[in-house]
């Protein structure tokens, strides 16, 4: 890559950064509002339950539709796009709202959010080839977790000082702002576009019949602990701030701070694990360790902080618990999109990344409401809290066992080259070794048992 193109792709990484830094702050604001909203509307918990959950109500079938469209449109108008939804949806909320307003403008802001992760790494992996995703990967996704580290603290004190009504609308300003940035800095990169060079616009013609993706235990394992970590990020976005007022008892202007740590944790957590799982890989590690094991191996201790919850005793050993619970599997967001965008080729990556963000998110819609009800028929606040982290740390548990055991891409290579299945470029780097640094365009690829694109 040369150096201006570096310097671009770069460009690129810092905005949609900033793009997943908004996206987590709105989906955050209303965590940290909730008991304020719930005492202006008189909100039940499986009330705001709901509230939550409707966020998540066309998140996966908005994710999986767009991740299919920029398989045709340029990533760059689709993420201006739904950044100026973005917007929008938080400026109703500046008025006099009910539950039937906050509801609606929640279910839109989540189809304009549903794709976001997914289009933004398939923006991104258009300017870096696989061997060097991982850490660009772990840069845009911790973005999520340092919008929230930056954006509670200051939601909180606009709360505090101005209503939670103005916390939406700053919201919705911020965004506009994103917007006009992007328009002017934002750019399409050409890994995978007719301009490319010709191993990439090999790769980008290879295909594996979707089925065959869908079924692929490597995948389905990273879903499983996908799934599990969103449990517990859908927890703590809806319910973070009442668990700390209502469950433990402190008070609505201390917990600003105190909502943030779960997201400071994640920005390490992601960081972290994007740069050692990168470093694993240059040493010639396998995927399978450097990718499933580690991946898997932090949701399962995300789990086991969340189900020892309810057995510790005092608030900051609570507090520190649903940190990790909520942190350390974020990890597996970084490892599940570098593992699909290392088996999947170029031209069915961005609707294989959709779908596991719809598959991943549709833990959001259940979580939320399940741990409202299990609050509202609980003894005592803490008791529901308590019993729902419980719940969404066997969930973890589960998830991240599954990923330790299946995850393996390495597996997944071999399988398809017996079976006669198309290779992606990295995969047919492996197998036939140079063959793709002199195919030219058009060219047809065979490898063993006559694997070829389409």
């Amino acid at each position: 890559m040369r150096a201006s193109d570096r310097s671009r792709a770069w460009i690129v990484v810092v905005l949609l950064f900033m793009f997943m830094v908004i996206n987590f702050a709105d989906k955050a604001v209303i965590g940290i509002a909730a008991v304020p909203i719930m005492q202006e509307l008189q909100l039940g918990p499986r009330q705001f339950g709901l509230v939550g959950s409707s966020f998540y109500l066309l998140f996966a079938v908005s994710s999986v539709a767009t991740g299919f469209l920029v398989n045709r449109v340029q990533t760059r108008w689709v993420l201006l796009a739904m950044s100026f939804i973005w917007a929008l949806t938080q400026f109703p909320m500046i008025g006099s709202v009910g539950l039937e307003t906050l509801v609606a403008c929640r279910i839109a802001l989540g189809i304009g959010e549903g794709p976001t992760a997914p289009v933004a790494l398939h923006s991104a992996y258009k300017w870096f080839p696989n061997e060097v995703r991982t850490l660009p990967t772990a840069v845009i996704l911790q973005g999520g977790a340092i919008g929230v580290l930056v954006a509670l603290p200051l939601l909180n004190w606009i709360i505090v000082r101005w209503t939670w009504h103005w916390a939406f609308g700053s919201l919705g300003l911020v965004g506009l702002v994103w917007c006009a940035l992007w328009l002017v800095f934002g750019r399409e990169g050409a890994l995978d576009t007719e301009s490319a060079k010709p191993k990439e616009a090999a790769q980008s013609s290879l295909r594996v019949g979707y089925a065959q993706l869908l079924l692929s235990p490597t995948i389905l394992a990273c879903w499983a602990a996908s799934f599990g970590a969103n449990w517990a990020l859908s927890l703590a976005l809806s319910w973070q701030g009442a668990y700390l007022v209502k469950g433990l008892g402190l008070a609505q202007s201390s917990i600003g701070f105190l909502g943030a740590l779960p997201a400071g944790g994640s920005a390490v957590a992601m960081l972290a694990t994007g740069w050692y799982s990168q470093r694993l890989l240059s040493r010639g590690v396998s995927s399978r360790v450097a990718r499933g094991i580690l991946g898997g191996l932090s949701v399962v201790l995300g789990g086991a902080a969340l189900a020892l919850l309810p057995y510790v005793p005092g608030i900051p050993v609570k507090i520190a618990l649903t940190t990790l619970g909520v942190a350390l599997p974020s990890a597996i967001y970084i490892i599940s999109n570098a593992v699909v965008g290392e088996i999947t080729p170029v031209a069915q990556r961005g609707a294989l990344l959709a779908i596991g963000t719809a598959v991943a998110s549709s833990a959001g819609l259940l979580a939320p409401y399940v741990m409202g009800s299990v609050i509202e028929s609980a003894t005592t606040p803490l008791d529901g809290f308590n019993t729902g982290f419980f719940m969404c740390g066997v969930i973890m548990l589960v998830g991240g066992v599954i990923a330790i055991a299946f995850a393996n891409p390495e597996r997944e290579v071999e399988w398809w080259s017996r079976r006669g299945r198309p290779l992606t470029h990295a995969q047919a780097e492996k197998w036939i070794p140079g063959s793709m640094r002199s195919l030219s365009p058009g060219r047809a690829l065979r490898g063993p048992r006559g694997i070829t694109p389409e």
